[in-house]
This record gives C-alpha cells, sequence and structure tokens, in this order.
C-alpha cells in the first residue's frame, strides 16, 4: 500500500470516530493494522472480553511472530484460566487449557505441566507463585500494565501506536477543497454552486459568465476550522514531508536488546508468577529451509511503510487542490509489481579490453561514465566509458615497503602475486579504496580526468582483505575492511588511524556491509562459515549471531533506498541463494528463485533503482524484480561472459559493467544509458568553427569537463524529481525529461548562428495586464506551468493564468494563447509590506511554494506570506532592519528557509518554531543569490561582492569561497547583482553577474565554463538554464537575448529585441529578468523595464531555438589546467 493511501486509511478512521461508528472503526483499524487503539485494547481487557482481545491483536501479532507476542497471549490466556479456576469452572478451564494453553506446551513443557496441575487445587493461590493473586480486577490491572510494556516493547507495533496529528474533520476538509478546485477549473462557474453529489466531478451547468467564488468564502462541505497565528509550512508547504526513517533494524536482530530500551519490560519466559522473570524463551528467529525457496516467510515490515512525520499544516482557509489519489512514492511501495525488463541495462554499448581478469568494479557515484577496475594481477585501471578511454593504469605496488609488517614483507617475498578483492568508491568520489589479497589496503585520491594521487596505504589484516567499504560514524568519514585474520577493522579515511577493531567471527570474515537507520550506526559482516554479524561503532561485540543460506560465501546489500537488506551467498557445494532479510526480525522474508543447482563460481550481485536485483551465473547475468521470486528475465550480453561474470551497476542503474571471458569488461546500457553514451560519441568529430565565436574557458581537469557535458545530456533515470533552484528564489522539484537532440552532423557543412530579428521568426507574446506597475523585479513560472507570477517594483505581485480550452487543451503556458491576469473576487492585490525607503533601493525577492499554493515575498520590508488563490496575506514575519534581499527554501526541510539579507548575512530560519536557527557570514555586501543542492547537501550564496561561498547543511559551515573572475578593465556598477543556479545534476552550477556567464563544478568551486562578452556589449541582466539544463538563456542591457547550449556555453541563437518588442518602444526598455517554463525547454518569459511580461517560444515549424552548435575537437578532454585573469572573448553575439 502507497503511503497516501495508508494516509486515507487514517483519515477514514478519524471521520468515522467522529461520526461515532465505534464497531467499524476499531474493525479498520484491526484489519488494517496500521494503528493500535491502546485505549480501545485497555477497555477489552478491564471487561474480560477475551475473544474480542485476541481478534483485535490478531490484526497486529500472530502467537509465534515474536517473543513478545508469545508472551502476551499466553498472559491473556493465563488470565482467562486462573480466571476460570477462580469460578470454580472447571469444565472451562479445561477448555481453555486444551484449545488455549497447550501451544505452549512445545516452548515449555514443565510449564504446561505446572498448569495442568492448578486443576487440582481447591484454590490456585495454594501454588507459591500465585498466592499474592488478588480478586480479578485487580489481576486485570496488573495483567494490562505489563502487556503495556511488551506492546511498546514489540518490533511488530513500532509507529502503529500513535495516531498522527490532524486537524478535525480532515477528510472532509481535503474533499471541499477538491471541490473548491473543481468549481475553479469550471469554464463557466456560477457565484453559488449547488453541489449534490460527490459520485461525479463537479462541473457548473448553464453558463452565466460569473466568476468563481473564493474558496475560503464558500464552504461547500460545512464549517472549516480556521487557525490563527502564524501558519506552519505543512502539508500545503514548499516540499512534502519526508518519511521518517523505518524501525532500528538491530531491535530484532540482536539476540540481548540493550535493556535501556525497554527497562520495564520483561523479555524472560512465559511463566505461572509475575511476568518479570528474566530468562528468553525464543533463542533465534527461523531461517527457512534451502529446500523450500519458493516460501515467503511473514514479515512484521513487509507491508508496512515508515510513518511520515506529519507536520501541522497551513491554515485550513486555504482550501487548495489536493490530488491525494493515486500517487506512487518510489522507493516505499513494496508490494507484488512487476517492473518491465526494458527499464534493465540489456544492450551492448561498449565492450573495453583490460588486459587482465577484472575482479572488481565500480562506477564513480557522481560521474556516471567513470568506472574503477581492480584485477586478479593486482592491477587497477580508471576508465570512461563513455569515450572508452582509459584513464589510468597502475601496477601493483608498495608505497612503503619499510613500513609494512614483517609477515607481510616474508609473504611478498615468497610469492609477488597479488590480486584485488574489492575497489570502491566512497560515497561522494574523492576517494576510492582498494582491498588486495595480500595484507594491504591503498587509498587513492580521485583529482577529476586521469589525475589520482595516492592518499592512504594500510597494512589492514594478516592475510588477505576480503572486502573494503566507506562509512559516516559520527559524521567522519571511515573506511571499513575485514579479512582473512577473522576481524573487522575501521580506519579513519583521513589519517589512517585505527579506530575499532571488532573480534568474534570464527572462520576468515568475507564482506562488510556498514549501514545507518535514524541516528544508529552499524555494520553487517559475514564469514565464510556463513555467520552473519552486526556491530555497533562502541567496541561491545557483536548484536547478531545467524546463519545465511548457503553457509559460505555470503555478501550483503541495501536497496538504494537503504529499506531493503538482500544477501547472496554460495554454499561449498555451489548452490547458491539470493533473499531478501526482514531486519526487525532477522528473518528471512523471500528467496529469489532461477539458480541452477551447481554454480560455477562464487555469485556476485548488485542492486538498482530500488527495483531489480542482478546477479552473474550460467555464463549470463540473472535479473529479478524485488518483489517477485520469480526470475524477471536474463542477458547474455552477445556471449563470451564466465561461469559466474563480476558485475556492477552505475548509480542511476543506466549502465552494467560485466566482465568477460577474455579480460574484458562488457557495458550494457538501456534506453537512457544509450542516449548518455551518445553525448560522448556526438563530441568525437571536428567541425569547423563560427570564426565570430570565442569562448573564454577557464580551466579544469579534463574530467570536470567532461562531467560538465555528460551531466548535461542525463535522461530522467527514475530518480523521483529533479530539483532545479532558480535565480528568483524558487525551489522546485521538477520531473522533466531533458530532451536530448541526436541531429546527424555532417562535417562538411559549417554551422551557422541563427540569428533572430523579425517578429514572424518566433512566437511573441506580451502579456496584457490593466494594473499600473512599474519595471518587473523578479518573474516565475507557477510549478505547474499554467500560469505566471510577477513581482514589480512596486511591491505588487501580477498573476497571469493560461485558459484550458480547444486551443489549448493542456491549460500550459504558452506565446500562442493570451493568459488571464488574475484576481480573486475580492479583488485585493499581493502586495508586499514596504518602508519609507526609496522603492527603487528595495531588493525584491520571492520564492514559491512547490505545489504552487503560496508564494513567500519581500520587497524591502516584512517577508509576506501570501495564499496564491485568495491573495491574502497570511502572514508576515521578520521586519527590517536588515531587510530580506533573497528567499530560497530548503530541498529536504519544508520548514527550514534560507533568507539572504542585505547586510551580507543568511539567516537560516525554521517557520515552524519562528526562529533563526543559524547566522551565516562570510560575505562583505548583500546577499543576491542562493541555490541549494539536494544531492551535495550544500547551500551555494552569491553576493553584490562577487563572491561565491559553499555551506554545508549538516552544520551550516562554510566549505570554501572565491571571487568571479572580473575581467581585466571591467568595473561593476554598484549595484551588481551575482545569481546562482543549480545544474540539473546537482553538482554544476550556473553564476550569472553583468560582466559573464560561469559554469562552476561545486565540490571543488572550480569555474569550468565562461562566457565573457567584448568590452564594448551591453551588460548581461540576468540568465537561467531551461528546464532540462540543455539551454541558457540569457538577457542583455541592450535587450537581446542570447540563447547558449549549456554543455560548453556555446552560443546558438540571438534573437534582436526588434523580434518582440514593439517598433515605438523606448530604447530604455529592456529585461530586467528572465525565467525558463518548468515543463517545455524551448519557452521562456522576460520580464522587462516598462512594466510588460513577455513569453517567447520558437516556432511550431521548427520547435527548438537554432541548431546545436559543433563542438570543437578535443574540447571535452583538452581543457587548459588554470584560468586566464580576464581574458575577453570576441562577441559574436552582440
Amino acid at each position: 500500500m502507497t503511503s497516501l493511501s495508508r494516509e486515507l486509511v487514517f483519515l477514514i478512521l478519524q471521520f468515522l470516530d467522529e461520526e461515532k461508528f465505534r464497531e467499524t472503526v476499531h474493525k479498520l483499524e484491526q484489519e488494517s493494522g496500521f494503528f493500535f487503539n491502546m485505549k480501545y485494547f485497555e477497555e477489552e481487557v478491564h471487561s474480560g472480553n477475551w475473544d474480542e482481545v485476541e481478534r483485535y491483536l490478531s490484526g497486529f501479532t500472530k502467537v509465534d511472530d515474536n517473543r513478545y507476542s508469545m508472551k502476551i497471549f499466553f498472559e491473556i490466556r493465563k488470565q482467562k484460566y486462573l480466571e476460570a479456576l477462580d469460578k470454580h469452572d472447571r469444565a472451562k478451564a479445561v477448555d481453555i487449557l486444551i484449545k488455549d494453553l497447550k501451544v505452549f506446551a512445545s516452548f515449555n513443557e514443565e510449564l504446561f505441566k505446572e498448569i495442568t496441575q492448578l486443576l487440582t487445587l481447591d484454590n490456585f493461590r495454594e501454588n507459591e507463585q500465585l498466592s499474592k493473586y488478588g480478586d480479578t480486577k485487580s489481576a486485570r490491572a496488573i495483567m494490562l500494565v505489563e502487556l503495556k510494556k511488551l506492546i511498546e516493547a514489540n518490533p511488530l507495533f513500532r509507529d502503529k501506536l500513535l495516531f498522527p496529528n490532524l486537524k478535525n474533520a480532515r477528510l472532509r476538509t481535503l474533499i471541499n477543497q477538491s471541490l473548491n478546485w473543481q468549481h475553479q477549473l469550471c469554464k463557466n462557474p456560477r457565484p453559488n454552486p449547488d453541489i449534490k453529489t460527490l459520485f461525479v466531478d463537479h462541473c457548473c451547468g448553464q453558463p452565466n459568465g460569473a466568476r468563481a467564488p473564493s474558496p475560503a468564502n464558500n464552504p461547500l462541505l460545512g464549517s472549516i476550522p480556521k487557525a490563527g497565528g502564524f501558519p506552519p509550512l505543512g502539508a500545503h508547504g514548499p516540499f512534502q514531508p519526508a518519511p521518517s526513517p523505518g524501525p532500528t533494524p538491530l531491535a530484532g536482530w540482536m539476540s540481548n536488546p540493550p535493556a535501556a530500551t525497554h527497562s520495564g519490560v520483561s523479555g524472560g519466559p512465559i511463566g505461572l508468577g509475575g511476568p518479570a522473570n528474566p530468562a528468553a524463551i525464543l533463542k533465534h528467529p527461523r531461517t527457512p529451509p534451502s529446500n523450500n525457496a519458493a516460501i515467503d516467510y511473514p514479515s512484521a515490515d513487509s507491508d508496512h511503510v515508515p510513518k511520515r512525520t506529519r507536520p501541522i499544516g497551513i491554515s485550513e482557509e486555504v482550501n487548495l487542490p489536493v490530488n491525494i489519489l493515486p500517487v506512487t512514492y518510489p522507493a516505499q511501495n513494496h508490494n507484488q509489481v512487476m517492473h518491465s525488463s526494458d527499464d534493465l541495462p540489456k544492450a551492448l554499448a561498449r565492450t573495453l579490453s583490460q588486459g587482465s581478469n577484472p575482479m572488481s568494479m565500480d562506477f564513480h557515484p557522481i560521474q556516471q561514465t567513470i568506472l574503477v577496475v581492480g584485477t586478479n594481477s593486482g592491477d587497477i585501471a580508471l576508465w570512461d566509458v563513455g569515450t572508452r578511454v582509459r584513464l589510468v593504469l597502475k601496477n601493483f605496488k608498495v608505497w612503503d615497503l619499510a613500513q609494512c609488517s614483517v609477515p607481510l614483507q616474508t609473504a611478498l617475498v615468497k610469492d609477488p602475486s597479488v590480486s584485488v578483492n574489492r575497489i570502491i568508491w566512497s560515497p561522494d568520489g574523492t576517494l576510492f579504496g582498494v582491498a588486495y589479497s595480500r595484507h594491504i589496503v591503498q587509498i587513492y585520491s580521485y583529482l577529476g580526468g586521469d589525475e589520482i594521487k595516492t592518499h592512504l596505504e594500510l597494512d589492514a589484516h594478516v592475510g588477505g582483505v576480503n572486502d573494503l567499504a566507506f562509512a559516516h560514524p559520527n559524521k567522519q568519514l571511515c573506511v571499513i575492511t575485514c579479512g582473512d585474520d577473522k576481524t573487522i577493522k575501521v580506519w579513519d579515511a583521513t589519517n589512517g588511524t585505527k579506530q575499532y577493531t571488532f573480534e568474534g567471527h570464527e572462520a576468515p570474515v568475507y564482506s562488510v556491509c556498514p549501514h545507518h537507520k535514524e541516528n544508529i550506526q552499524f555494520i553487517f559482516s559475514t564469514a565464510l562459515d556463513g555467520k552473519i554479524k552486526a556491530w555497533l561503532y562502541d567496541n561491545m561485540g557483536s548484536r547478531v549471531d545467524y546463519d545465511a543460506p548457503g553457509h559460505w560465501c555470503t555478501t550483503m546489500a541495501y536497496s538504494a533506498d537503504g529499506s531493503r537488506l538482500f544477501s547472496c551467498g554460495t554454499s561449498k557445494e555451489g548452490e547458491s541463494f539470493i533473499v531478501e532479510w526482514n531486519e526487525s526480525e532477522g528473518a528471512v522474508k523471500r528467496t529469489y528463485q532461477g539458480f541452477r543447482k551447481r554454480s560455477l563460481g562464487v555469485v556476485q550481485f548488485d542492486t538498482t533503482r530500488n527495483r531489480f536485483l542482478a546477479a552473474g551465473d550460467e555464463f549470463m547475468i540473472k535479473c529479478w524484480d524485488m518483489d517477485n521470486v520469480n526470475l524477471l528475465t536474463t542477458v547474455d550480453a552477445e556471449g563470451g561472459l564466465p561461469a559466474s561474470p563480476r558485475i556492477r551497476f552505475n548509480k542511476e542503474g543506466t549502465l552494467l559493467a560485466v566482465s568477460t571471458n577474455d579480460n574484458g569488461i562488457k557495458i550494457l546500457a538501456n534506453a537512457d544509458g544509450i542516449r548518455l553514451l551518445r553525448t560522448f560519441e556526438n563530441r568525437s568529430f571536428d567541425a569547423s568553427r563560427a570564426a565570430s565565436e570565442t569562448i573564454t574557458k577557464p580551466i579544469i581537469n579534463p574530467m570536470s569537463a567532461v562531467t560538465a557535458v555528460t551531466s548535461a545530456g542525463l535522461t530522467d533515470r527514475g530518480v523521483s524529481a529533479v530539483a532545479m533552484a532558480g535565480m528568483n528564489g524558487d525551489a522546485r522539484n521538477l520531473d522533466v525529461k531533458p530532451r536530448i537532440i541526436e541531429e546527424p552532423v555532417d562535417k562538411t557543412k559549417i554551422w551557422k548562428l541563427t540569428e533572430i530579428s523579425e517578429p514572424v521568426q518566433c512566437r511573441s507574446l506580451r502579456l496584457m495586464d490593466n494594473i499600473r506597475t512599474s519595471k518587473i523585479s523578479r518573474l516565475i513560472y507557477t510549478n505547474s506551468g499554467i500560469s505566471l507570477l510577477a513581482l514589480a517594483s512596486n511591491a505588487i505581485h501580477l498573476l497571469w493564468k493560461w485558459p484550458r480550452n480547444d486551443r489549448n487543451s493542456s491549460g500550459k503556458a504558452t506565446a500562442s494563447l493570451q493568459p488571464q491576469l488574475w484576481q480573486p473576487p475580492s479583488g485585493i492585490l499581493m502586495t508586499n509590506d514596504i518602508t519609507d525607503t526609496n522603492p527603487e533601493e528595495a531588493v525584491p525577492c520571492f520564492a514559491l511554494s512547490k505545489n504552487d499554493s503560496y508564494v513567500m515575498s519581500a520587497s524591502g520590508g516584512k517577508i509576506s506570506l501570501f495564499n496564491m488563490m485568495t491573495f491574502k496575506t497570511m502572514t508576515t514575519f521578520m521586519p527590517p532592519p536588515p531587510a530580506a534581499t533573497f528567499l530560497a527554501f530548503h530541498p529536504q526541510d519544508n520548514n527550514i528557509i534560507a533568507i539572504g539579507m542585505d547586510d551580507s548575512t543568511i539567516q537560516i530560519y525554521n517557520v515552524r518554531v519562528d526562529e533563526v536557527k543559524s547566522k551565516l557570514r562570510g560575505h562583505s555586501k548583500k546577499i543576491t543569490g542562493l541555490a541549494f543542492s539536494h544531492v551535495l547537501n550544500v547551500l551555494v550564496s552569491s553576493g553584490a561582492d562577487a563572491q561565491l561561498f559553499v555551506w554545508g547543511t549538516d552544520g551550516w559551515e562554510k566549505q570554501r569561497s572565491r571571487f568571479l573572475q572580473i575581467p581585466a578593465g571591467r568595473t561593476p556598477s554598484s549595484n551588481s547583482e551575482t545569481k546562482v543556479q543549480f545544474h540539473q545534476d546537482q553538482i554544476h552550477f550556473l553564476a550569472v553577474h553583468e560582466t559573464q556567464l560561469a559554469i562552476y563544478e561545486t565540490t571543488k568551486l572550480e569555474c569550468i565554463k565562461q562566457y565573457i562578452p567584448r568590452e564594448s556589449s551591453a551588460p548581461i541582466t540576468n540568465a537561467t538554464f531551461s528546464c532540462d539544463s540543455q539551454l541558457i538563456y540569457a538577457s542583455f542591457l541592450d535587450a537581446t537575448v542570447l540563447i547558449f547550449s549549456a554543455p560548453h556555453l556555446h552560443l546558438r541563437c540571438r534573437v534582436s529585441p526588434n523580434a518582440y518588442l514593439p517598433a515605438n518602444v523606448s530604447s530604455n526598455v529592456y529585461p530586467l529578468v528572465i525565467a525558463a517554463h518548468p515543463l517545455e525547454p524551448n519557452q521562456f518569459a522576460l520580464g522587462l523595464t516598462d512594466g510588460g511580461v513577455h513569453v517567447l517560444e520558437p516556432l511550431e515549424s521548427e520547435g527548438k531555438w537554432g541548431a546545436v552548435p559543433p563542438v570543437e575537437n578535443g574540447s571535452t578532454t583538452s581543457i587548459p589546467a588554470t584560468a586566464p585573469a580576464a581574458a575577453s572573448a570576441s562577441d559574436q553575439q552582440r
């Protein structure tokens, strides 16, 4: 069941309770298993309704689920038995003994005999353990205290004991909002609609030309509660609440859970006396027999979606469109749904010759075509699979033999042959580690391109180092290793200091799998005797001791979202298993079918996209849907594979590296992967370059350039959303498929810049308005793409909405149809708070919520929060000084806002608690740009001081800073602003200054591309990425608009003022701001100094802005290493 479907059940429960359907409420609680109503349970226990007590419990647990469940049922049935004895109803007592209590005999036969002997006593209180038994009422109360503790400690009840914090009549409110929204969409809305049914969509009857009433003033299903005060950003907030972490995995896996967790809970056995005996009755959960591969063992979490934190919502006065169903959230729905095998990389795209047998491979976590390889001869190689170039090849060599242990030196003298057992990237891709078959672990720093440096060499284990992983315990990067010496060790990744040594395995440790849930960091390890253990970073020993299917070589891996745990193992007899584990119980949840009886080697596996499992077996790759135990498909990669090929997916699941029989590597790709690789093929030709174009290219390492180009060509690979931090302060999640232009290139043709100088050469539309405004200071499309919002310098907002009709069936913004300047029936305007200072001196800024329901805005005064449907001011806060100059929402916390101020500080403001959490200092002038990267967890800021800063969002610490490279001889104006916006890949960002456009790589804050207009050219006024990050739209002070190909900052089209401005317009009119449509890559809008707004699109016959400019030969790999201080370029555009 999806997360929203689960929440719908809670809304129905609330509705049934409010409508007094008491029996139905508890029936739904029990059938859904989502909420355990402790109050109802207590009432039934006090009343002695034992059948109902057990029926209600059965919706959440069964007798033999775990030791807590067993003890719960035993205490209830024991109480029922004692009450029958107390009433001298022997017949009933015997019936209870046989039907209810006999099930426990198999776990404790002596106890069952003792219970049976109570029948022989006239008064069971004669039994010493029951001598203090009082009357029935007090006995039930004492038992209930123990039952509550057991239920709270039982992992099966985790997240099911608290009902979400909902406002009254929440379901009615949502229906009310839906009806209001349906009424807003009516072609001919009536002022007072008569809605008589919910069974069909509402639509007004005969047209009368009236406008739809304000939702806030038209309650359709009864009164809506109105909340006062500042409305926290919740359900209608800019970002949906993030799911809270699921159950702690070790809680169910630990044979002896920490006493502190539930200090008052008896984990002891069932017994006659008080429920405080400390011994355990169940030692281990079951592992299914290997000959029953098709059995799906029941899981406490199999149908459970982690509960979502539900912050308090916006005032119910805001009746906004809420689309409840159907919505699915990737990685949260584990129902049995078959995914298409077409999403898997199956087409052979590349064949690479390594020269020795690949033993381990790993794709770079960010640069999706960079592959590191370790071989059986100890070689390591770095490949760019896009260009088929081997960037690095290194043979094994001990860096400092004198520092190595005597056993290692002796072993190398006797037999110098060494194999790579594991090679893996660090999470940020700046390091990679190599585990060798002889003692050694080597860590390299990756500097981009073909440049790697030695970082650390660890004499880690006696014998072979079998596995290696990176982790962040206590937010510190560590290296985790395991080896033949039966130990696991944790090392500081910076200086190589050993931090922990975990001992307890009785055989060589084969693999490690670090992970974390909530704030608990832990490591799973497997050994060659088939034992699985789990360790916390505390030197307190193993928390888990279980047997893996196969009892030999086993590796473990989580799905990409960390919610599901899998293992793959091969026995000594060659029998292989892939299983999914139920973490809360430490039991196998499902076993996947499809392996041959005897694998011819140790099978390796990998996971991708939270959807698929793959393993190398029988000279092919076998693939499964995670939610189906049957084999989904097989891939032979056109033959030539070994019996058990090594495999590795890239992070997005678009490429798959597979080892071959002839010491090579095959790269398989799906449709998205093929497009990605074609971006490299299209860069390999040598085309003549237009003589008028020269781009200043500051320097980077070669690979950074490849990254910039590659990432610009990425298509949507199943990622839930692509975050775009807009130039106007919006932080939006877009689900946009970039348009990959795959055109055959004729080398004999010389590319020509597309010049648009006449209105007939493009589609241009000036939006009509009847409100007298001054210049347009900020401009943004709504996330739905159906409206355009502008903020004028006089603090008034303008909202244009495109109608949905026969000419515009999608209802999206277009230059072919005039929109309506929208106002609510009240006629009020959204007007910002202003101060007594000159409005021209204020810096307007705004940010739009993700679901377009409200806008946060400022024009030199207080920050205002407006309802986008009613235009009402919901609240104001943060009066100046200092005044806000830029606003940006945190992409992962819907209550955090970054606010740039005119005093050069950045305030991190928590809306929920109305408190400034951090104040960032570093700039020397006002803040003019902010952009978050949810991939790198950083905030990039820019200011009027022409500085760029990168701040970590975990602790809000400054990571690095850099001044823009202002060209020599250029003096920026005093009010010059620098804007920043992240590329779709969330790794690179665009910096816009009146003197330049520049693309930076964030982790090193290196400028990798730069465009500088000629000295005689007009300054740049604004620029933005298109929604797919393939284009950059830039406006200039002379009203020209230039359109660049984003990967290389090559100009592809120039739009002259005559193409969109009327002939009689003043020469002082030019665009101040530019906005890109969120769904249409070739549409943009301009906000002008005369208060006008223009929407531009290419002609329908063209479909795009100009032709793709050629890439000069070698431009992607031969970029200089340092940037000229201020080299100007000949300005073909001007």
